[in-house]
């Protein structure tokens, strides 16, 4: 197999080096700064057993790549950069081999599903960030992640078990699931969170060295009310939906001891891929892919979502202001949500 991994950010940048490191070959398909740092030097990965450059193929485009039968595509790109990107592998000639939808959110599958007959969705737990070019830090441990990987909408077949056995080479805990898309809607339950950590940033370092005090109890208190509002309504959603979700969050016992979150000498991570968006001033934010589609499954369901939707509108506020993640107060977006 030759995986082609298409969008080397966080994710896709880990799966790329780990994939190279353990022998398969690899082609990454890159834009802007990461790719010409790529093609000049290789990726630099970083994880908490150290650091190696790794160095393997990369293109701008689909169309640089000359397809073979075994080659298979890992699309980690952001959401709102599928159709474009499905549009031009289609042109490229990809023809009838695998798609793996390896990203956040729900609607990538679907999406695949119009261009290509062979989609499969790949729930990703995989703590990495990517805000340097030519640098991705992988924060799992022992694991580099976790993956559930099934064809899609459902099923499991000899390609799923050959993927996961690749990437369980390549130091990832990967199972083949055959209902892959109820671990995709328990991922998108946990990244609802992911524009509250852009909005806020990465408080939990000022609020450790607070200990005690009244403010920040009291910012405790408002993060957990806003959260507790996010999730009320994606619940009550998900129920109207009649979707079941796989709890997969950090407290899920198929965490522990297999992918835990471990320190990168060198690197204090950013967080999740909306935090590093707004980090690296891309200009635009997955929002709309994530409490989005609370939105709109509430608004096909006849269930209000009022705090997901201005959770959208404050993403895409950010990311188009191009500010920088932590620029909001607790005090400020809790208003803004009115809470």
């Amino acid at each position: 197999m030759r995986f082609i991994i298409f969008g080397l950010g966080a994710v896709g940048g880990t799966f790329a080096a780990a994939l190279a490191k353990s022998g398969h070959e690899v082609v990454g398909i890159a834009r802007g700064a990461m790719l010409e740092a790529v093609k000049a030097n290789g990726l630099l990965f970083r994880t908490p057993q150290g650091s190696e450059r790794v160095r393997f193929a990369v293109v701008a485009t689909p169309a640089e790549i000359a397809f073979v039968d075994g080659d298979i595509v890992m699309l980690t790109m952001k959401s709102q950069d599928t159709a474009d990107a499905l549009v031009a592998l289609r042109d490229a000639g990809f023809g009838d081999r695998p798609v793996i939808c390896a990203q956040n959110g729900v609607n990538n599958e679907r999406l695949a599903l119009r261009y290509f007959a062979k989609v499969y969705g790949a729930t990703v737990m995989t703590p990495a960030d990517y805000t340097i070019p030519g640098e991705v830090s992988c924060f799992g441990t022992p694991r580099h992640g976790i993956l559930d990987i099934g064809r899609y909408p459902s099923g499991t077949d000899d390609i799923a078990t050959a993927i996961a056995a690749a990437l369980t080479n390549a130091n990832l805990a990967v199972t083949p699931a055959e209902h892959v898309m109820r671990s995709k809607y328990g991922k998108l339950f946990e990244n609802l969170a992911n524009v509250v950590e852009a909005a806020l940033g990465n408080r939990n370092a000022r609020l450790e060295s607070l200990g005690k005090a009244a403010d920040a109890a009291g910012e405790r208190n408002l993060l957990a009310e806003i959260m507790a509002a996010v999730r009320s309504e994606a619940d009550t959603v998900y129920r109207a939906a009649g979707i079941d979700r796989l709890d997969i969050g950090w407290a899920s016992e198929r965490r522990k001891g297999v992918m835990e979150l471990g320190q990168v000498d060198g690197y204090v991570r950013v967080g999740g891929s909306s935090a590093q968006s707004l980090k690296r001033g891309t200009g635009s934010i997955e929002t709309d892919y994530l409490n989005g589609e609370i939105v709109l499954l509430g608004r096909l369901h006849g269930v209000p979502t009022p705090v997901n939707a201005v959770l959208c509108t404050v993403g895409r506020e950010l990311a188009g202001q191009g500010a920088a993640p932590g620029s909001m107060s607790v005090e400020e977006l809790a208003r803004r949500l009115g809470l």
